[in-house]
């Protein structure tokens, strides 16, 4: 027997993992998180449980959904070296775009999601804490950024952490809006061209700021 090929078998991975999230998110809405297990999981899913948890530690996990990172390698080392005349929050949108391209993302995944959190305070925590983390990696990354585009900024550590933190917040606000708008419209623009539209109005309302 010859293996499958290796598109053949990420598109059986990315499905199975998608049954999965639907099956908990389904039916936690309908039964509540308490009355789901792992077999009910399994068995609307139409996997095994031990495939189960080859995807995921728990139903938590499941429902929480898969965290965001920053891309290593090309993606990475273009934004960090774009310069300081190319626009640092469309740089930004790219690079999260990419991010967001590792994490398949799909509408009715994101709609059920939201659902379920908003219902379950513990989960949203879940949820925002591995938001937290991404925003943690993200401020390390801008500050490599700002320091290469004036390396004055790298003379003084506490500034500089600072600065990178006001540009992650801002660039975080932007993503949730365009996240946001692309679940309330049923995924009718590209996730990642909503995320250059929403940075693109952050940069032109930081452009209009009156001067101090």
């Amino acid at each position: 027997m010859t293996a499958e090929p290796q598109g053949l078998r990420e598109r059986k991975r990315l499905a199975t993992r998608r049954a999965i999230q639907l099956a908990v998110l389904s039916l936690v809405l309908e039964r509540g998180f308490d009355s789901v297990t792992i077999d009910d999981i399994s068995a609307r899913a139409d996997v095994a449980p031990r495939t189960f948890f080859n995807y995921f530690a728990s139903k938590e996990a499941a429902i929480v959904g898969d965290p965001l990172t920053i891309p290593a390698g090309v993606h990475l080392e273009t934004f960090v070296v774009a310069g300081p005349h190319s626009d640092l929050f469309h740089d930004l949108a790219v690079l999260i775009g990419n991010a967001v391209e590792s994490v398949p993302a799909e509408v009715d995944l994101m709609q059920l999601r939201r659902r379920v959190l908003k219902s379950h305070p513990h989960l949203l925590a879940m949820r925002l804490a591995t938001m937290r983390s991404f925003e943690t990696e993200l401020t390390t990354v801008v500050a490599r950024r700002l320091a290469a585009d004036d390396p004055t900024w790298a003379a003084d550590s506490d500034a500089l952490q600072d600065r990178a933190e006001l540009v992650t917040l801002m660039a975080v606000g932007a993503m949730r809006h365009a996240w946001a708008r692309w679940a309330d419209t049923d995924g009718e623009i590209p996730l990642t061209d909503g995320l250059v539209s929403s940075f693109t109005h952050v940069t032109e309302i930081v452009a209009r700021a009156p001067a101090e």
